[in-house]
């Protein structure tokens, strides 16, 4: 046999080894990502099936409800006698809604600025806001609430307006990515604009905004989730059952005095707080992928 053959016959089996090694490797990694999938969805399956429970307790003796019934969720949404949770739902729907929209337009203008604009302190202005960004937001906790306190946002139905200033106040803050995003947008955009007598807003308006729409998508979930699972804030400036929001309230079911008959409902109302989350990335998914195609075929 010929060196050539030889030499052929040796790289066609490099190649089959290598083809067996790469089949070996995406089995592996599929099997891999099917079990994480399973460990993942199994808490989601549960929760959903404990919702159903018959049995309101915490403790059962197999995983999955023996018996299935309609009344925590039908108990959950007319029973006010001990808690309120339709009220709590809807404060935290307005506040989450509200938040949504104040902090889109607050980072939209702030990172616009940061883009654009050329002053004397904005890189003090950045550096500041990215060391301050460093420290955990529940270090100012106590400060917040007692200035909310001492402007008396802390009692009655004020403390919904109070959620609302303290989730947006500091949304502005949160402008990077934004700005990442803008940066990636030619200026000359802006300056052929202004040359056909366009205003700094209406660039702003007609140019950027259109541009940035996949990021405007992902600041709006933000600024929905945000107040949607918070609790620590909600927790220290909510201080009666009439102005909890939806995480209090699923907290409160969960306390030593009603755990043996709410826990069912608790798993009802954490199903019903992901309803809102499930609709809003469907709906933005939809926007995301229309505003990525208007992209690419710009």
């Amino acid at each position: 046999m010929s060196n050539h053959s030889i030499q052929k016959a040796q790289s066609h089996g490099l190649l089959h080894d290598a083809h067996k090694r790469r089949i070996l490797g995406d089995v592996f990694a599929h099997l891999f990502l099917a079990v994480m999938a399973i460990i993942w969805i199994i808490p989601v399956v549960w929760v959903f099936a404990e919702s159903f429970n018959k049995n309101t307790a915490p403790s059962q003796s197999t995983f999955f409800p023996k018996e299935y019934t309609l009344n925590n969720y039908i108990q959950l949404l007319t029973d006010r006698t001990v808690m309120n949770f339709p009220r709590m739902y809807m404060n935290t729907l307005v506040v989450a809604c509200f938040v949504c929209v104040i902090s889109m337009f607050f980072v939209l203008s702030v990172a616009y600025c940061m883009s654009r604009l050329r002053f004397r302190t904005r890189k003090t202005f950045m550096n500041v806001v990215l060391i301050l960004g460093m420290f955990p937001g529940i270090m100012a906790v106590t400060a917040i609430y007692f200035i909310l306190k001492a402007m008396g946002l802390t009692e009655g139905n004020t403390s919904i307006i109070a959620l609302i200033l303290v989730y947006s106040a500091g949304s502005g803050a949160g402008f990077y990515v934004m700005k990442g995003f803008m940066d990636t947008i030619p200026t000359s955009l802006d300056e052929a604009a202004m040359l056909d007598g366009c205003t700094r807003f209406q660039v702003f308006y007609k140019i950027i905004i259109p541009i940035c729409k996949p990021m405007i998508v992902y600041q709006a979930i933000i600024g929905f989730l945000t107040p949607w699972l918070d609790f620590v804030m909600a927790k220290v400036i909510c201080r009666t059952q009439t102005n909890y929001t939806v995480s209090l309230g699923l907290w409160l079911m969960l306390q030593k005095e009603y755990i043996n008959n709410w826990f069912a409902k608790f798993a009802a109302g954490a199903v019903l707080v992901s309803i809102p989350i499930a609709i809003l990335f469907i709906v933005m998914q939809r926007f995301y992928q229309e505003s990525m195609a208007g992209s690419v075929k710009g």
